[in-house]
């Protein structure tokens, strides 16, 4: 079950609930690029990779302990189908007068302890294992062969330690790293929140690059090609990336939000690097030296092969890469309308505010 969240007044990036049931069979017959013949091409003769690709899968980005590489076909069903009851459990009608959680929460796991985060009838993890030549993949990464991102440098765990324990710092906005939230002082400034929060990208690497599923919601990508560009529009938070074909990297001094991304062909596959980062995204505690190289290949009339590579000498301990099938859907894309009736940061200000006066006030009284 897909759910496409829109918004309603009064609730922050939410308009409506729609249901859908997806085909499962088109992710499940997922082939290795080299099987397809003769992929559909544009005008130009490169293949066309156009269209909208739902990225929700309930593959995590690394492999659970204890997991193999592959999991088989029953393996997967049996995961998959423990993952629908718990969705439907969660998704069960909440008691009106039932009695308020305890102080900082109930204890469990979600934001705050299980208080003010959504339930699952708002959510949209997946429902299926991506499936990579036939195979249902316990992770998307695959190299380091483990299925886990490698370690982070001395330097580089130092550097987020820093980070965590700043007053104010633009690399606490990275929204990849849940511990920066609790910080200290990390609700006293709008700008030290995480960026997805702030509407200014997806959350986690939605946008990308990479593009990574964020087990969230608004999982659509589409993608508009031509000679000299390639457009890919993310659903979550309306970021659109311009991969400029046959090009040079812009000066170094020169740093953007999801990097500088040009673009070339190797036989049929479309191959995107990317550089030229700033320093206030840092994909899980990169420095604005990454560098990202995607390759997109079309497996079937429904179906993507994704393939990425990180590098970043000063974060992690040797490079890493990861891939996963994106299937196309017929759903649309709709509005996130981030900002409309979002009243966290202002509510978030205020209760400081107010904090700083109580403070004040005790202090004067003594």
């Amino acid at each position: 079950m897909r759910h496409l969240i829109l918004k309603l007044a009064g609730m922050p990036a939410m308009a409506a609930l729609l249901l859908w049931t997806p085909n499962p069979a088109a992710a499940q017959n997922a082939k290795a690029p080299a099987k397809t013949s003769s992929p559909r091409r544009m005008a130009d003769g490169h293949p066309d990779l156009q269209g909208t690709y739902d990225l929700a899968t309930l593959t995590p980005v690394e492999r659970p302990s204890g997991a193999n590489a592959v999991y088989t076909k029953e393996e997967a069903r049996k995961l998959e189908t423990a993952a629908a009851l718990q969705r439907e459990k969660g998704d069960q009608s909440l008691q009106g007068d039932r009695p308020a959680p305890p102080k900082g929460g109930d204890g469990s796991l979600g934001p705050a302890g299980n208080v003010g985060g959504y339930n699952t009838g708002w959510l949209d993890p997946g429902s299926a294992y991506t499936v990579v030549n036939g195979e249902n993949r316990s992770s998307i990464v695959v190299d380091p062969p483990n299925g886990r991102v490698p370690p982070m440098t001395p330097a580089a765990a130092q550097r987020m330690a820093a980070a965590r324990a700043r007053p104010t710092s633009d690399a606490q906005e990275n929204s990849n790293d849940p511990g920066l939230e609790k910080a200290p002082g990390a609700y006293d400034d709008p700008e030290r929140r995480p960026l997805g929060e702030r509407c200014l990208l997806g959350f986690g690497s939605t946008s990308g690059p990479p593009a990574l599923p964020d087990y969230f919601y608004n999982n659509l990508h589409q993608i508009v090609q031509t000679p000299d560009a390639v457009m890919i529009l993310t659903e979550m938070v309306h970021d659109a990336r311009i991969v400029r074909m046959n090009a040079q990297h812009v000066a170094k001094n020169i740093r953007l939000w999801m990097g500088d991304s040009v673009g070339h062909w190797e036989g049929d596959t479309l191959v995107v690097d990317t550089t030229n980062f700033t320093a206030k995204t840092r994909f899980r505690g990169s420095t604005e030296d990454l560098h990202v190289i995607e390759r997109f290949s079309r497996v079937d009339d429904r179906t993507l092969l994704y393939r990425f590579t990180i590098d970043d000498p000063a974060t992690w301990s040797k490079p890493w890469t990861g891939e996963y099938t994106w299937p196309a859907t017929d759903a649309h894309i709709y509005e996130y309308a981030c900002h409309e009736a979002n009243y966290a940061l202002t509510d978030i200000l205020k209760g400081a505010r107010l904090r700083d006066k109580e403070q004040a006030a005790a202090k004067a009284a003594k």
